[in-house]
């Protein structure tokens, strides 16, 4: 499915028209890749290194459709100039030849906010894991103390001693400080949330969202892409350089590392061909093990 047919930058005439800072973030990047103009498929990825532009334009794109996020994007009066003044986007028609909204429930997911799910997961269980040993010593006062009961105000402390008296100390506690968050390596954790997020019908941004995951867990991402993307209607535009990503079937990848930036084959990509020429030179190797 595509919601978001074309995304529009300017050239570098447009920015530097009148502009006494034409130097200022996020100016002078994309011009000079004579990247004006971005369509999009239902998987498109954004592919370069470091300072290629691939994060600042995914951002663009999502403060321009007013995407939201989980966390805080920290812009400038610069950026929000430069999207409101220069880019543009157009959506994909209906059945009616009308332009579609942007599906509600579309965001951006960053880096960030994966690893704050990891954090809070981690966090949210120390804190059970403190009311934990609190209820232990509580369990322990209430089974072997004492309680007289001389008025309405020693009601609780009776009840409680009648629970603990009926009950192991692994019920009693759990009842009360609740149960830990099942907790599993970060990657099973990133993985895990990608899955409970993607809803169908939706348009999702990603920032290299392969951060946190082994090849295998990349893998597994993938797949979810794909599904998603196959059997759900949704579209995806994501920053990425994992192999595992840009080789999905039918995406659509722009190298931002080539000038002018242009679309290309997965394997087409610098990066792609230094991993090729590394396994290929190891390719006996590789064989033996087959053979072991």
């Amino acid at each position: 499915m595509i919601y978001l047919k074309s995304f529009y930058l300017p050239s570098l005439d447009e920015e530097e028209l009148d502009n006494p800072t034409p130097h200022a973030y996020p100016y002078g990047i994309f011009p000079y890749k004579d990247l004006q103009q971005i369509r999009f498929r239902p998987v498109t990825i954004f592919y370069g290194g470091n300072g290629s532009g691939k994060s600042t334009l995914l951002n663009l794109i999502a403060e321009k459709l007013k995407l939201p996020r989980n966390t805080l994007f920290n812009t400038n009066s610069k950026f929000d100039g430069y999207v409101d003044k220069f880019c543009s986007f157009v959506t994909e028609t209906d059945e009616d030849g009308l332009h579609m909204d942007i599906p509600l429930g579309s965001k951006i997911i960053t880096s960030e906010d994966i690893f704050d799910s990891i954090l809070t997961v981690r966090d949210e269980n120390q804190k059970i894991d403190k009311r934990k040993i609190q209820q232990e010593k509580e369990y322990l006062e209430a089974r072997y103390g004492h309680v007289r009961f001389g008025s309405l105000d020693d009601y609780e402390d009776l009840k409680k001693q009648n629970a603990a008296r009926r009950q192991t100390m692994t019920y009693f506690v759990t009842d009360r400080a609740g149960k830990n968050i099942d907790q599993f390596s970060n990657g099973e954790t990133a993985l895990a949330y990608f899955d409970r997020t993607f809803e169908s019908g939706r348009l999702y941004l990603l920032d290299e969202p392969e951060n946190s995951l082994s090849p295998k867990f990349q893998l597994q991402l993938a797949q979810l892409i794909t599904q998603c993307a196959h059997y759900l209607g949704c579209q995806f535009i994501i920053a990425s350089h994992s192999p595992f990503i840009l080789s999905l079937e039918d995406a659509q990848v722009y190298d931002l590392d080539s000038v002018p930036a242009r679309v290309k084959e997965w394997h087409q990509l610098e990066n792609m061909k230094i991993y090729y020429d590394l396994f290929h030179s190891f390719q006996h190797d590789f064989q033996q093990n087959d053979k072991e």
